[in-house]
């Protein structure tokens, strides 16, 4: 396949918005710039993380064929064409077809719950049979659809589609994701999509994934395809030690804080892309907030995102260098000023919960 889909890391991109919600089209061909800059495999446009539930589909194709342009002769492009209803699959694959992407995403459907018999049958197979030219990932995340496609089915449409050999695996189940090799056999891409197991699967020797699709690599490409290439190259000690000095970042892919209320404690969970979006505008990579109904973070929540940040740029700079150089910008001041922590408190958190 071009571009090397089979291996590497995939940035799973944001989407930012200017203050009054439009999307950024300015900042996005930046974002786009700065993955290509530092060495990124490729870019998924409108994943999970772009916040595509909350795109119209013009927005949707628009973004497409940014991703597409922009990236075309320098890295892979990865639609994200996955919905709840086959048919605006089927038309979003024929438009990422037509754009020159080099494969697409397709999100188990969520909420109508469909079996993982019925989302091989009445879903992927469609897709993948109506454009057999076009790289089909299937995207495996339970915790966000409410159902899952099953290594079982994930092995059938490959044996009847050799298009869709491919799966994003975010089911966090590594006995799930042995299972897929068993039944898919080794020419069978696993990727990961979970930042923090990554490392893991891809030296599992009965997952074997031979790459990930990232949300961290939005901030720090180059270190985060470093530590893939690592692998891939078989340096497991060098990956291993970049993969520590990243854990801090891929663990804010969620942050969970307890909140106090009037009527007692509650777990608050602000999930992705909210974290990294809201390090990106501290760092100065992107200004505009989240789509509601995702909205800004508690005060414990952006704390964490705050010193997370600050860890990071202090027991290893190297990994938040590239951004501050790309986009001119200050970490020393923008980490660490008070009277900047009480800006990003003001835009970016809730003035109590």
């Amino acid at each position: 396949m071009q571009h090397g889909l089979q291996h590497g890391c995939f940035t799973a991109l944001v989407t930012p918005f200017n203050e009054d919600g439009a999307i950024d089209y300015t900042g996005l061909e930046n974002i786009i710039s700065f993955q290509i800059e530092y060495g990124i495999t490729g870019i998924l446009a409108v994943g999970t993380t772009g916040e595509s539930p909350t795109l119209t589909w013009d927005e949707h194709i628009q973004i497409i064929d940014t991703v597409a342009a922009r990236t075309r002769g320098r890295c892979a492009a990865i639609a994200g064409t996955g919905s709840n209803n086959t048919v605006e699959s089927i038309s979003a694959t024929g438009h990422a077809v037509k754009a020159g992407c080099d494969a697409v995403l397709m999100v188990d459907p969520y909420y109508n719950g469909p079996s993982s018999l019925e989302i091989r049958r009445e879903y992927i197979a469609p897709v993948a049979r109506a454009y057999p030219d076009m790289t089909i990932i299937p995207y495996v995340i339970p915790g966000r659809t409410g159902t899952q496609l099953l290594p079982e089915d994930l092995a059938l449409i490959y044996r009847d589609h050799p298009n869709a050999g491919y799966v994003k695996e975010a089911t966090g189940n590594l006995d799930n994701m042995r299972r897929t090799r068993a039944c898919c056999g080794n020419g069978y891409t696993i990727l990961s999509g979970d930042d923090a197991i990554a490392l893991e699967m891809m030296i599992d020797p009965e997952i074997r994934g031979t790459g990930m699709i990232s949300v961290m690599s939005n901030i720090a490409p180059k270190a985060v395809t470093e530590m893939v290439n690592r692998l891939i190259e078989g340096d497991i000690e060098g990956a291993t030690r970049l993969n520590t000095a990243l854990s801090p970042l891929f663990g804010l892919v969620t942050v969970t804080t307890n909140e106090d209320t009037p009527y007692g404690t509650v777990s608050c969970r602000a999930r992705n892309p909210l974290p990294v979006k809201a390090l990106m505008h501290i760092m100065g990579i992107l200004q505009g907030n989240c789509r509601r109904p995702l909205g800004k973070m508690t005060r414990k929540g952006l704390q964490k995102v705050l010193e997370t940040g600050r860890q990071v740029y202090r027991e290893n700079p190297e990994i938040l260098k590239p951004a501050a150089e790309f986009f001119n910008v200050d970490l020393e001041a923008r980490l660490n000023d008070p009277g900047l922590e009480k800006t990003y408190c003001d835009k970016l958190c809730y003035p109590d919960y």
